[in-house]
């Protein structure tokens, strides 16, 4: 069976995480390393409203199941920023409306170009953006569901775990709506499959790398992604890629990180 948006959309909800001890981490706090991977997935989670302003603008706003997801995703997305932030308030690590304001400031002009240049660039391309924009979702989320495991691997702390799993499971079912669409519409389309592949391998960069600095990034990757483990999360994410018509042999996450790591 495919993806029952209408479903998904009665069953979204907030992840729970009222029933787990935050105080636990005032015996075991987590590493400084892992808190600084979490602060930067806090920040672009919170930060999905943007990028739901930029893709309202495109021709995917016309399709109401696209749009229904989009709703529920956003909805989703703020309180998995929201959990993050409360493990960092633990830690003593500042959040709250301040904090994401100062990262939605920090963008300055690329900020109030971004939604006039999706338009412009996803109207001219018509139809087939639709297409490109779900293959990118479905790389994010597929990558983001790998970052979430490779950190609940690497820390090994059980609250963490518990609360990673729970915001995992909410990210399966995007992924699930994402590739899903992403087949269908690629399937369809030998002009669709051409323009993709094209945007993946001229722009697409890790989550959140267009809007967190440098640093950041690199860290995120080579906290999560480096050595021999982190080889193989890559070339699973890239593996699933593989399976989306037209899209094979890219090699898209290990090419990113691996030229990350080597900057």
């Amino acid at each position: 069976m495919g993806f029952c948006v209408d479903d998904y959309a009665r069953a979204a909800a907030p992840v729970r995480w009222d029933d787990i001890d935050l105080t636990v981490f005032r015996d075991r706090p987590l590493s400084p390393g892992t808190l600084r991977v979490l602060r930067y997935m806090c920040d672009v989670e919170s930060h999905t409203v943007c990028y739901l302003r930029d893709l309202l603008v495109t021709p995917s706003h016309a399709d109401p199941e696209v749009t229904t997801f989009l709703t529920m995703w956003n909805y989703e997305e703020y309180w998995h920023g929201e959990v993050l932030a409360d493990v960092l308030s633990a830690h003593g690590v500042p959040t709250g409306s301040a904090h994401v304001r100062e990262v939605r400031l920090r963008q300055g002009w690329r900020d109030k170009l971004a939604p006039i240049k999706q338009s412009v660039i996803a109207n001219l391309v018509g139809d087939d953006f639709v297409a490109t924009h779900m293959s990118w979702g479905a790389v994010n989320e597929w990558l983001t569901h790998a970052g979430y495991t490779r950190l609940m691997r690497i820390e090994n702390h059980p609250t963490l775990t518990e609360l990673l799993s729970r915001i995992a499971a909410q990210e399966t079912r995007h992924i699930a709506f994402y590739a899903t669409q992403a087949r269908e519409r690629l399937g369809r389309s030998s002009r669709a499959q051409r323009l993709t592949r094209f945007a993946l391998a001229r722009a697409w960069q890790p989550v959140g790398a267009n809007v967190m600095p440098r640093a950041e990034v690199r860290h995120l990757v080579g906290h999560l992604m480096s050595g021999t483990d982190g080889d193989k999360a890559a070339d699973r994410v890239d593996s699933k890629i593989d399976t989306l018509p037209g899209l094979s042999g890219l090699h898209l996450v290990r090419r990113r990180t691996e030229s990350l790591l080597r900057a």
